[in-house]
């Protein structure tokens, strides 16, 4: 039994509007449960960690398992949006979609809760994509052991597709990402007095010019990486010159060995920094992701029976420097990741993201299909 469009739609409203960040989706988590709870539990089995939830649904041919993740948390965004059910959580926002990957995953349990499925299936629900991040983490788990899939599949919203659309590619998907966290200390003073004092506003001003010369010219032309600074935090009042200065960024490889590469001339480049302008300096970078690389001996049969779908307009696309921790699971697991078409102008991590709803029973039908298909 497929739940519908209303109902689906209800589910995604509600989540929308209790966004939590990263391991702190207790409403989240409890209202998944809550609903979880309300499903035929006669081959079910729901354990909880931390903020996430695992729920494991027997097959009755117990022959293999399917996992099937889904994101949880949001971001600290100030929501822009014209929904009349907005975030209630003021400064954070589903600025990335994870309500409809949790509505979708829901979907597709509550189908199974009701048929039960051919093969076992694993549907974790997963706190933190956003940062720290909780995939590593959760591969450790005994769970992952005693219901360890043998493959997994994800998707993620993809606001510049239509909906009815899913984009895919074998091979790498999504990028290897870093952020990165640099603090410049120097010596505050009145600003008529500069050379009694070490300014590092001007420090951090160099720092990121130079860091914008790195994709530039210590990247291979025919490689591709990122280093963008989205954050620079200095001073406290204009005639003051500033102690301290901090720059944060995110840095985005299609290679690990050009992230490697990268990590080294930030860290020069700091250096030279340091001794130029006579400060201490700190590099921290953050949360790391690898890259979501979709195995093609996954990846090409759900392809090929996607184009036998008539209701689904199939899309080769090409790899992004999107960061997602699923990738994690690909290292351990066979599996994909796919674009799923929701149709805005507003990108990700936008504060007027509307992604279009009609992409949500859309989505939990092709997965039913595919699933129970296999």
């Amino acid at each position: 039994m497929m739940l519908s469009e209303q109902e689906l739609i209800q589910i995604r409203r509600e989540l929308h509007q209790i966004p939590e960040l990263g391991f702190q989706e207790i409403k989240t988590q409890a209202y998944l449960l809550e609903r979880i709870k309300r499903l035929p539990q006669s081959h079910l089995t729901v354990e909880t960690w931390k903020t996430g939830i695992f729920v494991y649904v027997n097959g009755l041919n117990n022959d293999k398992t399917i996992a099937y993740r889904a994101d949880m948390d949001g971001l600290p965004i100030e929501e822009q949006t014209s929904y009349d059910f907005k975030s209630k959580h003021s400064g954070q926002m589903h600025a990335c979609g994870h309500d409809f990957h949790m509505t979708i995953a829901f979907g597709v349990l509550a189908h199974a809760a009701f048929e039960q499925p051919s093969s076992n299936l694993l549907f974790i629900f997963q706190p933190a994509e956003e940062g720290p991040g909780a995939a590593q983490d959760m591969l450790k788990l005994p769970q992952l052991t005693k219901w360890k899939p043998d493959s997994i599949v994800a998707l993620h919203i993809a606001p510049e597709y239509p909906v009815g659309s899913i984009a895919i590619k074998p091979g790498l998907l999504f990028a290897n990402t870093s952020e990165l966290f640099i603090t410049l200390k120097g010596k505050g003073g009145h600003a008529a007095y500069p050379h009694s004092a070490n300014d590092m506003v001007v420090s951090a001003s160099h720092l990121v010019t130079q860091l914008q010369s790195i994709v530039a010219r210590n990247v291979d032309p025919l490689d591709a990486g990122v280093v963008t600074i989205g954050v620079i935090k200095g001073g406290t009042k204009q005639n003051i010159i500033a102690e301290q200065a901090v720059i944060e960024g995110t840095i985005r490889t299609r290679s690990i060995e050009t992230m490697t590469r990268i990590k080294q001339r930030i860290e020069n480049l700091v250096q030279g920094i340091e001794t130029g302008f006579e400060c201490e300096a700190t590099i921290n970078y953050g949360a790391n992701y690898c890259q979501v690389y979709n195995d093609p001996k996954v990846t090409e049969p759900f392809i090929e029976w996607l184009k036998t779908k008539e209701d689904i307009n199939v899309i080769i696309c090409s790899e992004a420097m999107t960061g997602e921790d699923f990738g994690y699971f690909l290292e351990e697991i066979p599996g994909f990741m796919f674009w799923l078409g929701v149709d805005t102008p507003y990108g990700l991590h936008d504060a007027k993201l509307e992604p279009n709803e009609k992409a949500i029973p859309f989505a939990v039908k092709a997965i039913i299909d595919f699933l129970y298909r296999r």
